[in-house]
């Protein structure tokens, strides 16, 4: 069973195209519901209507890889919204989804490719991050319908 654990949105970006600047001081807003528009992303989202077909429309994350994470390297009181990814799932092998097509809440999506971590991670969470996420930094995917996604209401978030 998928598990919808968290939901992101953020108007602006921090870290994209920030190289070699200070990251931009946008906020990540964590939503009860996203409304994902085919071929267009989330809206509400900074990439919403980024570009004609865009790769990363939306963006996952595994819960389980997560908690890994900050277990390996010692992070404590982390929050998910500094990954920055729009959607943090429970039970689903992300990695498994690249090249095919799925759907969680009735809304289907098209998997990429890795949203790969980049040195920003380092700065997000601590360093090393970036290292640790290589192969597991979640996935990028088209939305191929229209629809609302969910938070689920699970015990102990």
């Amino acid at each position: 069973m998928v598990i919808v654990r968290h939901l992101f949105i953020s108007p602006g970006h921090n870290f994209f195209g920030h190289h070699g600047q200070p990251p931009g001081e946008n906020p990540v807003l964590e939503v009860p519901e996203i409304e994902c528009v085919a071929n267009r992303g989330i809206r509400g989202d900074r990439f919403f209507d980024y570009k004609e077909n865009y790769k990363g429309q939306i963006t996952f994350f595994s819960w389980e890889v997560f908690v890994e994470l900050c277990r390996q390297l010692g992070i404590e009181g982390a929050q998910p919204s500094a990954l920055r990814r729009n959607v943090i799932t429970e039970g689903l092998d992300l990695s498994g989804l690249i090249g095919r097509e799925f759907e969680i809440q009735g809304v289907r999506f098209a998997g990429v490719e890795e949203c790969r971590p980049c040195y920003w991670m380092n700065h997000a969470l601590k360093t090393g991050a970036e290292e640790w996420l290589k192969g597991k930094g979640g996935l990028r995917a088209r939305i191929l319908t229209s629809g609302w996604l969910r938070r689920d209401a699970t015990p102990g978030l």
